[in-house]
């Protein structure tokens, strides 16, 4: 595949890395220095695009990628207010987007024991539970979307759970994710069920950015052959 990266930081570059040793090239490199080469002249024999940016960018640069026929695969979190516009664009201009709020396969596989978990504590209202995430503090959003996506599962699955807030709280219908900002981590998310008796907790911990740069990199080959909306779980094909 020809690959442009909009967004050349830490992850960009990660990706990069690991798309050259797969046999990929990059051929576009859009940082805050060029954004106006994301443009139709630019992007002719580019097969996929690979966005990583931020939240205030994000959804501008997936909207101008499917204006120009580009698949794409986001990667950025905190513009979800804006997905489903990004989704309706995409479906009606036969496009492809891929969006992830982690594109790492074992985060994936790990929001896969997530759901299974809430499901079954669903049915013991005695553990009180809770989403705990760390970052590096160069991290934009807090909190992060793999813990809005935990969040999300949990309340789903449990009734007395009605909305995450990321603070402390003592109202039993909140789902409370504490978020830390600690360099060097790249991300580490634990789900906690507490009671009297004992804890249940799942964790999942980043060791650098190649998992999330290769599950990226297998999502944008998936998306440089398939159209519509996706998501890692149908890259997957959990």
């Amino acid at each position: 595949m020809n690959i442009a990266l909009v967004g050349y930081g830490k992850m960009g570059k990660t990706i990069e890395e690991i798309a050259v040793a797969n046999g990929h090239t990059i051929g576009l490199k859009i940082d805050l220095n060029n954004a106006d080469d994301l443009c139709a002249q630019k992007v002719v024999g580019i097969d996929v695009a690979i966005e990583f940016t931020g939240p205030e960018s994000a959804f501008d640069n997936v909207m101008r990628c499917l204006s120009l026929g580009l698949p794409v695969v986001c990667g950025s979190t905190g513009w979800l207010e804006k997905y489903d516009e990004a989704k309706i664009y995409c479906e009606a201009n036969h496009g492809t987007l891929i969006y992830a709020s982690n594109f790492s396969i074992g985060v994936n596989l790990f929001f896969e024991i997530n759901k299974t978990l809430a499901a079954l504590m669903s049915k013991h209202p005695s553990y009180e539970a809770s989403i705990h995430e760390i970052h590096h503090t160069q991290k934009k959003d807090a909190p992060s979307g793999t813990a809005i996506t935990l969040a999300e599962q949990v309340i789903d699955a449990l009734p007395n759970k009605t909305k995450w807030v990321n603070e402390s709280s003592n109202d039993a219908s909140d789902l409370v994710i504490l978020s830390e900002r600690i360099d060097p981590a790249p991300g580490t998310h634990t789900t906690t069920y507490t009671s009297a008796i004992d804890d249940i907790q799942i964790t999942h911990t980043a060791h650098n950015r190649k998992g999330f740069a290769g599950g990226a990199l297998l999502a944008a080959e998936f998306a440089a052959t398939h159209r519509g909306v996706f998501s890692m779980k149908e890259v997957l094909g959990l």
